[in-house]
């Protein structure tokens, strides 16, 4: 086993990523510690949402491979991999209206034997989890009820209901206002800083800038760039990202980059 990677919580290895013939993404390199955040930015249909699934296992790679904890990802079980790492889709579709809190409870699946129950410690947990996204009050609501955003809140406390170490967020800042886009990502924020793991795409770059360690920049061509947050995140690396003139501006001590 390569000892970088089993240092690592999620790692990736000259992982390649396609749509059809199209090359998204070629032989990025990737090493994810736990304390990490790491955004993910680029245009639409540049490969966000496929490299996440594709290092959730969701879909095979067209290249190179993943490891979970120094252990190749497709050599375990999706209840192992359940238990160790979490996605929040970019949507959610629910099939069926249940409660809030039921919904919440789902998440605790991968941690109970066949056919058990959910006890009293998975609804403390799944309550703990609704109050830390100001949900705890609607735990009886029907989710057809919610709004959008509600809704959001409502799959976030599912994800930390489900008591992971890493946390792959698909544009998690999706239906929700300008201050619970800033409690979410505060959130996750801070179980990095407790040793959890995140991997997060944003459409955002002032979002990155604050709330990640390091971003890594996808073109939609195949070509990548990894880096640390205050040298890889510039206005002319985003001009050249988003194929349109960013300017990077100073607000109260934070880095702010808006389109000129």
């Amino acid at each position: 086993m390569d000892a970088a990677v089993a240092g690592h919580a999620l790692s990736a290895r000259a992982l390649t990523v396609r749509a059809g013939t199209r090359t998204l993404v070629a032989d990025l390199d990737l090493d994810l510690a736990p304390g990490e955040v790491l955004a993910i930015l680029g245009r639409n249909g540049s490969g966000k949402t496929l490299t996440l699934h594709t290092l959730a296992g969701l879909m095979p790679p067209a290249g190179g491979g993943v490891q979970l904890g120094g252990r190749p990802l497709a050599s375990l079980s999706r209840r192992e991999v359940a238990q160790r790492l979490g996605l929040l889709p970019q949507d959610l579709e629910d099939a069926f209206a249940t409660s809030v809190l039921e919904t919440v409870l789902i998440a605790r699946h991968p941690h109970l034997k066949l056919w058990q129950w959910e006890g009293a410690e998975d609804e403390r947990l799944a309550r703990a989890a609704l109050a830390q996204v100001d949900m705890a009050d609607c735990a009886a609501r029907r989710t057809d009820t919610l709004s959008g955003g509600e809704q959001r809140r409502v799959a976030v406390a599912a994800l930390l209901a489900q008591q992971v170490a890493t946390y792959l967020l698909d544009e998690p800042t999706n239906h929700l206002d300008p201050h619970h886009q800033l409690a979410v990502l505060a959130l996750f924020r801070g179980l990095a800083d407790r040793g959890g793991t995140v991997l997060t795409t944003l459409h955002d770059p002032t979002l990155a800038a604050r709330f990640a360690d390091r971003v890594l920049l996808l073109y939609g061509d195949g070509r990548w760039e990894l880096g640390p947050v205050a040298t890889a995140l510039t206005a002319a690396s985003l001009s050249a990202l988003y194929l349109t003139p960013m300017l990077e501006l100073g607000q109260e001590g934070r880095r702010v980059f808006v389109s000129a």
